[in-house]
């Protein structure tokens, strides 16, 4: 098994600027993965009209494979400079990992 985890977050795009800033900003933390999707939950407080109608809000989901001992800092790192209060997050088990060269 890989000493390696898979932080998940999960967040709006309003906030995309500011966490990957900060990630990015960290020269000791590793790359990340960027990708766009769709959620849905029971809270559509802060969904905008178009969003509500679909039944579905925009949500922009954040990949980076770190060591897990360094989950900690990260998330303590973004939530000194981000308002975290609409990010989820977890971590997945990284069973494997390398490159195919």
């Amino acid at each position: 098994m890989s000493p390696y985890v898979r932080l998940v977050l999960i967040f709006p795009p309003r906030l995309e600027a500011l966490l990957t800033e900060a990630l990015s900003a960290d020269a000791a933390l590793p790359g990340f993965t960027l990708l766009h999707g769709e959620g849905h939950s029971r809270d559509f407080s802060h969904a905008s009209s178009a969003e509500q109608v679909r039944g579905r809000v925009q949500r922009l989901v954040l990949w980076m494979l770190l060591p897990q001992e360094d989950v900690d800092y990260v998330l303590a790192l973004l939530r000194a400079q981000v308002d975290m209060q609409d990010v989820r997050w977890w971590t997945e088990p990284v069973l494997a990992l390398g490159n195919l060269r």
